[in-house]
């Protein structure tokens, strides 16, 4: 415990920057306290898997048959709105890979995120985003990460995902960032790519890493928090 708490404190709280954030998953409207939180926090919050779906539909982007939420388009648009008002620099998908279903094994198609078509739907992000992000990387001190960039448990949508968490693992063994990640699908997908151990700290913690990510008091750590301060001042 007293390892994690130094680690979620180093990389949020009194992190060297640039602090980059990096998210991902299915949905927007599930993340909406996380990314409010991080624009106030982080320098870059880049976005990938379907949550920037919504995001790229919210800027009037064609995103076909992609896993959208089209009844929050409003609210991403705040979201974003914040984000620059901020002053953090958010990173979108720039190219993307589609295909007409979520099968491994369907022929793909890598295009620009102006050239989906409507009959499409996006999977995973493309190489100019994965460069996108490394080059965002490489100008961090620290990074957060919590969520896959596209739908990993189906090969060969786990190469963007796998392809970033390479370049961090990279960067973390030189020396040059200070990696957190957690949730259940990040753990899962960075332990796919044989890379958990590659990372600063990886947390297990699931669903406490994401309240924490969203800057809410965890009453177990309060009360270590508050026992510990008791005995030094005994």
């Amino acid at each position: 415990m007293q390892a994690e708490l130094a680690a979620l404190t180093a990389a949020l709280e009194t992190p060297a920057r640039p602090l980059l954030a990096l998210i991902g998953g299915a949905k927007v409207s599930t993340k909406l306290d996380l990314l409010r939180f991080l624009v106030g926090k982080v320098d870059v919050l880049a976005i990938g898997g379907a949550m920037a779906n919504t995001l790229l539909m919210a800027e009037g982007r064609e995103v076909g048959r992609s896993l959208c939420e089209r009844d929050i388009a409003e609210t991403a648009r705040q979201l974003l709105a914040l984000a620059r008002e901020r002053n953090c620099r958010v990173i979108l998908p720039e190219d993307v890979v589609v295909a007409s279903e979520l099968a491994s094994g369907v022929a793909t198609r890598e295009v620009a995120i102006d050239a989906v078509p409507s009959d499409a739907m996006i999977l995973d992000i493309g190489g100019r985003t994965v460069m996108r992000i490394a080059v965002a990387l490489d100008e961090a001190r620290s990074l957060v990460w919590n969520g896959p960039l596209g739908a990993f448990e189906t090969p060969p949508f786990d190469r963007g995902t796998a392809a970033v968490a390479r370049k961090v693992a990279d960067l973390t063994r030189a020396g040059k960032l200070l990696s957190v990640a957690g949730g259940g699908d990040t753990v899962a997908a960075l332990s796919a790519a044989g890379l958990t151990e590659e990372l600063s700290y990886v947390s297990t913690a699931g669903g406490a890493f994401l309240e924490w990510l969203e800057g809410r008091e965890l009453p177990g750590v309060a009360a270590l928090v508050a026992a510990r301060s008791q005995g030094e001042t005994r």
